[in-house]
């Protein structure tokens, strides 16, 4: 039998772009299909065709819904790619609304550039449209969590629950008896929203996420600090704008600033969630409620505390009322999204405090803020940054350092591999440090399009379904 073969197509010395494509010599299976994002270099290869055929991809399983592990299904459908796209239903309807809300951005964007003459192509063209992220999300096939499927003949597939956000899991795939672990990314031991993760017990290949594979996460008092944030902002008389993931991240948001509120901990002012895509996870919530802690009740108080705005209209709407008031939008890293419209208003103002609430990827907007950039750069024109720029890590849904540890510390056995991806190169070495200094473990740190070689071992050992 043939090694396996594993092609390292996203994830390798960045966050983004996951994709690892499995090779067996008789079946080739797809493990996530994400965007680069940040630095312009890695944008780039969103256009890039895929080294590989991809018209004999037999399917693709994906762990989450974020843009960083879907956003490139619509370019792998164009490509050739016409078979099976299987996740859990959650992490389904989060590709939908984001696949949707990509092409629509995407769509608009080159719309804007063409219009206002900023782009440096003529004319520019989306990366991909709607109708192309229709193309694949009919290909969309959900599937039972904590359950051994089989794939193919020798092949088998579990998603196992890994809390980050709803829908979100890590996945084993058993090919002849040798177990492929891919974490896809970890959430927090405790979390106010999601249940812990469950860990893996057995990999013979590990492939393990590194976002915050280099820290600790601070053990502040998330209420307190925000509810000091809240109280600051109005003493200014400025608006509080959020910056935020529209999966989890702004739900999580939502339920904070509706505890804090209903206890009277801070003042009563208008609360807004500004992301279109936020307000349609939220219905993904209410229709998944075995995958998060949320009660009905709780989502439907939660969300009557909050205007959700409809439309880009209302936006400006918000945007004139003068009264202090706090705005959640999309998007997480001020990569695009309504946020932009907002700072481009508010963003050299002193009174203004913009609090980043997740993880900034290397050359993204965000990132340029919280290294205390004076200027940024907003479709083609330069606004001043005056805002008091604050960062709330302690909200991260990514597991820290600790937390990667503890979700490997139950494997029965040291793997015969382990790939660190997921991560920038200095948070993927002090994993792989750490790995070695507590577990003893050598690890590997991929770099982009690497192939390795997997040996296989004899198909006639029968397969361990711990």
């Amino acid at each position: 039998m043939k090694n396996i073969q594993v092609h390292f197509l996203g994830a390798s010395g960045t966050v983004t772009g996951s994709k690892f494509l499995i090779d067996t010599g008789e079946r080739k299976i797809l493990i996530d299909c994400g965007l680069f994002q940040g630095l312009k270099k890695l944008r780039l290869l969103n256009w890039d065709h895929l080294p590989v055929n991809v018209d004999e991809i037999d399917t693709v399983l994906l762990t989450h819904g974020h843009l960083d592990h879907t956003g490139y299904l619509p370019r792998l459908v164009k490509m050739g790619f016409n078979q099976s796209i299987q996740a859990t239903a959650p992490t389904l309807d989060i590709a939908k609304i984001i696949l949707r809300d990509s092409a629509k951005i995407q769509e608009e964007d080159a719309e804007r550039a063409n219009r206002e003459g900023f782009s440096k192509h003529s004319p520019a063209k989306p990366l991909y449209d709607l109708e192309d992220a229709e193309r694949a999300i009919s290909h969309f096939r959900p599937v039972e969590v904590g359950e051994w499927l089989p794939l193919f003949e020798g092949i088998q597939v579990r998603f196992q629950y890994v809390g980050h956000i709803i829908g979100a899991t890590f996945i084993e795939l058993d090919i002849h008896g040798k177990r492929f672990v891919f974490s896809g990314d970890i959430g927090r031991k405790e979390d106010w929203l999601m249940r812990a993760y469950t860990k893996p017990k057995k990999a013979d290949i590990l492939f393990v996420e590194s976002t915050y594979g280099s820290r600790l996460h601070p053990k502040e008092d998330l209420m307190e600090r925000l509810q000091k944030i809240v109280h600051h902002t109005v003493e200014k008389g400025g608006t509080l704008i959020i910056p935020s993931f529209a999966v989890e991240r702004a739900q999580t948001l939502m339920f904070l600033l509706w505890q804090l509120q209903k206890n009277k901990s801070i003042p009563d002012i208008p609360m807004i969630m500004d992301s279109p895509m936020a307000a349609n996870v939220l219905d993904v919530f209410h229709k998944h409620s075995s995958w998060h802690k949320l009660t009905a009740e709780d989502c439907t108080q939660m969300c009557n505390q909050f205007h959700i705005v409809k439309s880009f209209k209302e936006t400006w709407e918000v945007i004139d009322v003068k009264r202090p008031k706090i705005v959640i939008a999309g998007s997480g890293m001020v990569t695009g999204g309504r946020v932009l419209t907002y700072l481009q208003q508010y963003l050299d103002r002193p009174e203004t405090t913009l609090l980043l609430a997740g993880y900034q990827a290397e050359g993204t907007r965000g990132r340029s803020l919280l290294e205390g950039a004076s200027e940024l750069k907003i479709y083609g024109k330069y606004y001043e940054v005056k805002a008091e720029i604050l960062n709330l890590e302690v909200l991260s849904a990514h597991a820290d350092q600790g937390e990667l540890l503890d979700w490997m510390s139950d494997l029965e056995s040291k793997p015969e591999k382990v790939f660190i991806v997921h991560g920038e190169n200095h948070a993927a070495d002090a994993l792989r440090l750490k790995i070695k200094d507590t577990l003893g473990w050598d690890s590997i740190l991929p770099e982009l399009y690497r192939i390795e070689e997997i040996p296989t071992i004899s198909p006639g050992n029968e397969m361990d379904n711990t």
